[in-house]
């Protein structure tokens, strides 16, 4: 099934990073277009970010994910209150999983499987 996952896992602390908000969207027309939001669960992941009726397709997308809430509610000062990962979809029947490695102070970012 062709899908966008993700998960974030918070490195300083060597678990998965729960209640981080996330937004996924799509480039089209020369804007953004919103097609998905939610935040990671208890395992750091978030696995529905796509509509049911979404018909998924070749094109640019964008995950923003929101760090700043995610430290606050840690009791962490960060330094990136955003972390925004733009990507390139070329084959719309594969599946795309985007995880972030995070940090206060970096993060990383790779084509999961």
């Amino acid at each position: 099934m062709s899908a966008i996952t993700t998960h974030v896992l918070d490195i300083s602390r060597g678990r998965p990073a729960a209640g981080v908000p996330v937004l996924l969207e799509r480039y089209t027309d020369g804007d953004w277009q919103t097609l998905g939001d939610g935040a990671t669960d208890a395992d750091g992941r978030l696995r529905h970010l796509l509509p049911e009726d979404y018909d998924f397709g070749v094109g640019t997308y964008r995950l923003t994910f929101g760090t700043e809430a995610y430290f606050v509610s840690q009791g962490v000062e960060g330094f990136y209150p955003a972390v925004v990962v733009t990507f390139y979809v070329a084959d719309a029947g594969q599946h795309y999983h985007v995880p972030l490695l995070l940090s206060p102070f970096g993060y990383s970012t790779y084509r999961g499987s």
